[in-house]
């Protein structure tokens, strides 16, 4: 069994460091692709020399897959706040889309990263056990069973179903949209009709 606890072992008490190389790593990976950047590359990015990141990273995917965590953290706590703030499930629904996207427009590059490089890692993609992103899915699951609670969702919804779906939504069209170099849609606009149609679909 892969064990990344590593990661977090590794990492010195020099956190201004280690962020740093994390923010350098957003910029290069969204500049060249996972695939062509080399440890060098963020390191020269970070100011720091390539023995420096090794203190940190074991290589190039641990770089990215603790990228991925630390910015899921900060993903998933910044939701959940946001979604204190709304009253109702189905709003809480139409939030979490509007959120997610200006989470996008608020930091391309790693929009980027996360949403196409990260697919570029074997080790993620094949070894990693992914549990940031199904702790962020189980978000939307908890709204669905909590609305079916209240009776405001139909009961024959299938939690497991609308998470992947709704979020599957979202991120086809954020994905097509951060890769696109002319924006032919508003993302927030675009967004808030998927809301809509998916919300829709399952109230009572």
């Amino acid at each position: 069994m892969n064990d990344y606890s590593f990661i977090k072992k590794m990492k010195p008490k020099d956190n201004l460091k280690f962020d740093r190389i994390l923010r350098a790593a957003v910029k290069v990976f969204a500049q060249k692709g996972f695939f062509h950047t080399r440890v060098a590359d963020v390191a020269k990015e970070a100011g720091v020399a390539d023995g420096t990141v090794y203190l940190y990273f074991k290589n190039k995917d641990d770089i990215l897959i603790s990228l991925f965590e630390t910015e899921m953290d900060k993903i998933i706590a910044r939701t959940r706040q946001e979604l204190a703030e709304e009253d109702g499930v189905l709003n809480k629904l139409k939030r979490f889309a509007r959120v997610y996207a200006r989470m996008v427009l608020e930091n391309q590059n790693l929009a980027e990263v996360i949403q196409i490089e990260l697919r570029q890692s074997n080790k993620f993609m094949k070894e990693y056990q992914n549990e940031k992103f199904m702790e962020y899915l189980r978000i939307i699951g908890g709204l669905v069973e909590e609305g079916q609670r209240e009776g405001v969702i139909r009961p024959d919804i299938k939690p497991i179903v609308f998470k992947r779906s709704y979020f599957g939504a979202l991120d086809e069209t954020a994905t097509f949209w951060v890769l696109s170099k002319k924006k032919s849609y508003d993302l927030m606009e675009t967004v808030e009709q998927i809301g809509n149609i998916f919300i829709g679909g399952i109230r009572t």
